[in-house]
């Protein structure tokens, strides 16, 4: 592998799957058909992917000793040594910097500000909060609201509380589905390979499983109920999308019980029940934004 297609790996193009999320609060507005809203949007999810791919290099060239030790973490660009430990932190700033500049591109500094906040969050996890139990789930949590907020602010639309909530415990969910699934996966070397995995318990991770889990789905109810009340829509579609989100969630959960779920992005791209119900969410959900 040269140089290159290192970093290119090392970039995770996989993982911009996530910054998708910065499309919710516009598309939940129903500004998405507007050509100025959906342009500064698609330029909220570029900054996303290039702060997270710049993120990506920093945390490889300050992991590589710990990914050297992990089953599969061992083979990635920096820890194989294909990309150099410098290289890689080079890159990193340049994609970070121009992650700022394509957020400034928006008009809006608020757009900026989120994105800075974003690198900031995830760069004190991977220099420090990965390795205290409990702040590690919550702040790659807090990433998803970042993300969620700067497509908010890209197109200056307001984030219900309820909305807010329900990118919370959701995120929580997915992030917590990960360590559940990883120390099943790994066995007694987790620790080994994950700092926080050994103040972890299998059991505690089902506890936080279950909250997140339930309280996202209440959230989601509440705000379906209320946001059909306050748009007087005479059509069911916002309640409706209720059932393909429980029926994900449930899903998810059991591919967590099945011993998948190290890979979140991994197992979107591959399970088709998940698959199926989230296009069914889409075309539901864009039926309660446009049809009234």
């Amino acid at each position: 592998m040269s140089v290159a297609a290192g970093l290119l790996r090392t970039a995770r193009p996989k993982q911009w799957l996530k910054n998708i999320l910065v499309f919710a609060a516009p598309g939940a507005a129903g500004v998405l058909d507007q050509a100025g809203a959906l342009g500064k949007t698609v330029l909220a999810f570029v900054a996303f992917c290039l702060a997270a791919s710049g993120i990506y290099m920093w945390n490889d060239a300050l992991d590589v000793n710990a990914d050297r030790l992990h089953p599969t973490k061992r083979r990635r660009p920096v820890a194989a040594g294909v990309v150099p430990i410098a290289t890689a932190k080079v890159a990193g700033t340049v994609l970070t910097a121009a992650a700022l500049g394509v957020a400034a591109l928006t008009g809006r500094w608020q757009t900026v500000a989120v994105v800075a906040g974003y690198v900031v969050v995830v760069m004190l996890y991977s220099a420090w909060l990965k390795h205290v139990a409990v702040l590690d789930i919550v702040t790659v949590s807090s990433g998803f609201v970042l993300r969620a907020a700067g497509g908010a602010t890209a197109v200056d639309v307001p984030m219900s509380n309820w909305f807010v909530l329900v990118t919370v415990f959701g995120s929580l969910f997915i992030v917590t589905g990960k360590r559940y699934a990883e120390m099943r996966e790994i066995g007694e070397d987790a620790a080994a390979v994950r700092t926080t995995l050994a103040a972890y318990n299998l059991g505690y991770l089902r506890i936080v499983l279950t909250v997140s889990c339930g309280a996202a789905l209440l959230s989601y109810c509440q705000w379906a109920f209320e946001t059909r009340d306050a748009v007087h829509s005479a059509w069911p579609f916002y309640e409706l999308s209720i059932v393909p989100l429980l029926t994900a969630l449930l899903r998810y959960a059991l591919v967590l019980e099945q011993g998948r779920g190290a890979a979140p992005e991994d197992v979107f791209a591959s399970d088709r029940v998940l698959q199926l119900m989230g296009v069914t969410w889409v075309i539901i959900f864009g039926l309660a934004v446009y049809v009234r």
